[in-house]
Order: C-alpha cells, then sequence, then structure tokens
C-alpha cells in the first residue's frame, strides 16, 4: 500500500451483506494485505461485540451495506449511534458490479460483503440519512401507515362495488359519489339489501334513515329516490338472518373502520406538521394537500440536502435516461431508478394541480396539449411534464423558503428565468 493509506487518518473499510437473521462483514484496515471476515447474529450481544472491535482500531470507520427491506435500519442506527460513518449502496448498482467482477449473475452473502467492499474502496457509495437520527422517523411511519390503510379500504371499496352490491343490491352504487364519505356504508350496513327498505313503509323509511345519511341537500329527495329504487331492485332475495347478510356487514364495517383511522391519522398528521415551516411551503403548491406534502417530507426528508433540482429529479426516478449502444440509439425515457412512493406523489399532485383554473401547471399542460387535444399518447407526455414541474417547483419554494405564487412571470435577479415560467417552483416578480 501507499504511504498516504497507512497514516492514522485512513478509515477501516467495514463491508456488511445484511439478512434477516445474521449479517456477514469484512472489514479492511489500512496496512494489512488480508481482510477479516466475520458474522454477527442479529442480537444485542453482538451488535455491541461490532462496535467495541471497530472502536479497538481507533481510526476512522467508514461502513457501507444495502438497503434490505427494513433488516438494516436497527443495526445502522446502532452503529451510527457508536459515531461511525455510514454509506448506502444502490441495489442496483450492486447487481451491476457484482456481474462485472465475477462474470456471472450468481451470488452469496460472502460475495456479496467483497462486492460492497469494493464500491466503497472506489466511492460508488451514497449518504445514508438515518430517520431516526434525523427526526423523520415518526413523518415516515404516519406516511407509511397511511399508506396502508388507504390501499386496504380501496381494496375493500372495490369488494364491495365488484361482489357484495350486485349480489344484494346492484341498484345502490349509483347513490355512491366518494369513497371518502362514511355515510354509504353505514346506511348499506343499516340496509344491505332493499328487502330491508320496502319492509317498512316510506315515511317509516325516511324517518329511520334521516340520520345516517348525513348532512345532504335535498335528503328527502334523495331517501325517496333511494325507496324508490329499492322497490323496483332486482337483488337476489336473502334472509336477514343468513351469513350471505352477516359477512356483507362484516367487510362494511371493516370498511368504516378504515376510514375512521384514515381520518385519525390525517388529523395526526396536521397536528404533526402545523407549525412545520416546509409543510407550510408545500401545502401552498396546487395540487400539495396535506398527504402529499406529508409523503414528500417523509419520502425526501430536508429537500434542502439537494444542491439543484436535477439531483431531486434523479432521487425521485424522474430524471432522464437512453439506452444506446453502437448504431442503435433507443427512446428517451424516465429512468425511474428512484423513490416509487415519491414518484408517484408527485404524479398524482399534478393530476390535481391541472385541474385546477388558475396556475402555471395547468397552463404547461394546455400549452403541451394544444395542437392535438385527442392524442393520448401526448397526454401522457404531458402528465409526465406536469409531474416533473411539480418535482423542481416543491424543491426550489423549500430551497428559497418562499410560497407558491401563480404567474409572477419574468426575469428574477440576477438573469435567472423565474421558477414558475416551466422551470422550478417559486415566482419571483419582475422589478
Amino acid at each position: 500500500m501507499t504511504d498516504h493509506k497507512i497514516t492514522p487518518d485512513a478509515p477501516v473499510l467495514v463491508a456488511l451483506d445484511i439478512a434477516k437473521h445474521r449479517h456477514e462483514i469484512l472489514i479492511e484496515v489500512p496496512g494489512k494485505k488480508r481482510s477479516r471476515r466475520l458474522t454477527i447474529q442479529n442480537t444485542r450481544e453482538d451488535y455491541d461485540r461490532l462496535t467495541t472491535l471497530l472502536m479497538d482500531y481507533r481510526r476512522p470507520i467508514r461502513i457501507a451495506f444495502e438497503a434490505t427491506g427494513n433488516y438494516h435500519r436497527v443495526l445502522a442506527h446502532h452503529l451510527g449511534q457508536a459515531g461511525f460513518e455510514l454509506k448506502l449502496v444502490s441495489s442496483v448498482a450492486l447487481a451491476r458490479t457484482r456481474e462485472a467482477l465475477n462474470n456471472s449473475w450468481d451470488k452469496n452473502d460472502p460475495k456479496d460483503a467483497q462486492v460492497i467492499l469494493h464500491m466503497l474502496q472506489i466511492g460508488l457509495v451514497q449518504f445514508f440519512h438515518d430517520p431516526l437520527a434525523f427526526g423523520t422517523n415518526d413523518i415516515q411511519e404516519i406516511s407509511k401507515t397511511h399508506d396502508i390503510v388507504s390501499k386496504s379500504k380501496t381494496e375493500l371499496w372495490h369488494r364491495i362495488l365488484t361482489h357484495y352490491l350486485p349480489l344484494y343490491f346492484p341498484e345502490a352504487e349509483r347513490f355512491h359519489r366518494s369513497s371518502r364519505t362514511d355515510w354509504f356504508l353505514a346506511f348499506l350496513e343499516m340496509f344491505p339489501s332493499p328487502y330491508f327498505i320496502t319492509a317498512l313503509t316510506k315515511e317509516e323509511f325516511t324517518k329511520v334513515a334521516w340520520q345516517v345519511v348525513g348532512r345532504k341537500v335535498s335528503k328527502t329527495q334523495l331517501l325517496s329516490d333511494i325507496y324508490e329504487t329499492a322497490k323496483a331492485s332486482v337483488a337476489l332475495p336473502v334472509s336477514e338472518k343468513s351469513d350471505a347478510i352477516r359477512m356483507f356487514r362484516l367487510v362494511l364495517s371493516e370498511g368504516r373502520s378504515l376510514i375512521r383511522q384514515r381520518n385519525e391519522i390525517e388529523a395526526r398528521a396536521d397536528d404533526l406538521l402545523s407549525d412545520h415551516e416546509d409543510y407550510r411551503l408545500l401545502t401552498s403548491v396546487p395540487g400539495v394537500g396535506p398527504i402529499n406534502a406529508l409523503t414528500i417530507l417523509a419520502e425526501a426528508g430536508d429537500l434542502r440536502r439537494f444542491r439543484h433540482h436535477r439531483q431531486f429529479l434523479k432521487f425521485c426516478g424522474m430524471d432522464l435516461a437512453t439506452y444506446q449502444s453502437g448504431m442503435f440509439h433507443g427512446q428517451t425515457k424516465l429512468s425511474k431508478y428512484g423513490n416509487a412512493r415519491l414518484r408517484r406523489t408527485l404524479w398524482l399532485a399534478g393530476q390535481v394541480a391541472i385541474l385546477q383554473r388558475a396556475n402555471s401547471f395547468r397552463d404547461k399542460y394546455e400549452r403541451y396539449i394544444s395542437h392535438d387535444r385527442f392524442n393520448k399518447h401526448l397526454r401522457r407526455k404531458a402528465y409526465t411534464a406536469i409531474a416533473a414541474k411539480m418535482a423542481r417547483t416543491v424543491h426550489a419554494i423549500v430551497k428559497n423558503g418562499e410560497p407558491y405564487r401563480p404567474f409572477f412571470e419574468g426575469v428574477s435577479p440576477g438573469g435567472r428565468t423565474s421558477l414558475c415560467s416551466g422551470r422550478g417552483g417559486v415566482n419571483r416578480p419582475r422589478r
């Protein structure tokens, strides 16, 4: 080895291959030709043993690992609290490097540790941000739990709309307006079949169902319409005490429970972030509501750590990539090698923004499709452009600390184009 690698400041390089129950470790000490191998179990005793071993080298410690589910989080936090420098290895880069080094796709834990060590040696690593250490763990858990509950509610709604209603009350679907409301499920829980409704007189039904349907405009007309619809229904004639109705009500009860859980999570998120400056800035952007802002903060953390919006676009997987080999030149498209939840959130926020009236997102979308409004391929490209603009915008407003202001076009101080004119987020008035 060269002399500069064996100075007291030369770090000890540690490669971790994370697994569920045990972890393979490879340690390279400056001045020694052979790396040290060891295996530790996923226990506190082995964590402490590894920490003590690394501290005994009395050198800076640089540790690299691949994100493996959530199994790396506990060990990484333990090592980070000990003061070691932590690096993250991209799973895609690890796979490509392993194939290049071994001329094979074959993998095993010791081999992966060797490849991770090689990537650490050449600097092909990323920064690791521990959510607990950086104060974003609670935000991430709220965001992920909301996502789980929302997906469960969507799946349950599909079961109701495609299985239970076609059998037991087919005509009720036309009274369903929004999956965010609880009244429709509460009504079906009380009247899961039209035969429950027609067993009552119209006046009796209106009196019983009056409080269930909630605050509705023309409530009397709505209940009258439901009653007349029930009289002409073609639903299966199932008994009130049948197991089929019990199962239907069980599913409806689960759906109402998921709605309550989602509302509770959203209220908690608003309470937690109401005083958060970045949260207030993000919610000023058209299309970015409380949950979208929560997801952006949970998945991206502090957006100021991205020095340029292109870095943020690459983190989201919204950077452009082109496959080229020899004379072949493929189509340029999104790389999608990034955070999928963040990319989806920006896409959905863009869809909402272009439906609103006065903002630069809708203006850009209209200009993009103006020469062929019915071209589906062009509209899809326009949606992608709006999502990328959304990413640039949220990065700009957080980095500059200014809320979104629509249609302040012109040249900002320093000769730069205003960020709302298709290149970013914060809008600066012409001076």
